[in-house]
């Protein structure tokens, strides 16, 4: 009989994709763990956030952010470490929040250009 080998080539071939998409189960389960933590770390971020923040002065950080992603996001770690240190008092109002990027933002790099 010559079906014989072909059919054990065949089953070692679906043992192998077997084994395959077994590893790839595993593989996804183990990202959709630091995925879930992300997710859980954001959403720890955005309540602490909305905890110190005005309504004004989220929806100042979140244009900034739109604007500026890694401006954004330094301001947003940098309120958060305030947060955590319990220099807050009350909430950050969106006067506050002014002041607090106006510190944050990066020198401007301006020229003055003479003509002699």
């Amino acid at each position: 009989m010559s079906g014989t080998p072909d059919e054990e080539k065949l089953e070692e071939l679906r043992r192998k994709k077997m084994e395959q998409l077994q590893e790839q189960a595993e593989s996804q389960q183990g990202g959709g763990d630091q995925e879930a933590a992300q997710q859980q770390a954001e959403a720890q971020k955005q309540a602490l956030l909305r905890q110190h923040l005005t309504d004004d002065a989220r929806k100042r950080l979140n244009t900034v952010k739109m604007s500026k992603p890694q401006f954004g996001e330094q301001v947003e770690q940098q309120v958060l470490a305030l947060a955590r240190s319990g220099r807050i008092q009350g909430k950050i109002d969106d006067g506050k929040m002014k002041q607090l990027l106006q510190e944050l933002k990066p020198d401007s790099k301006s020229f003055d250009i003479r003509r002699r």
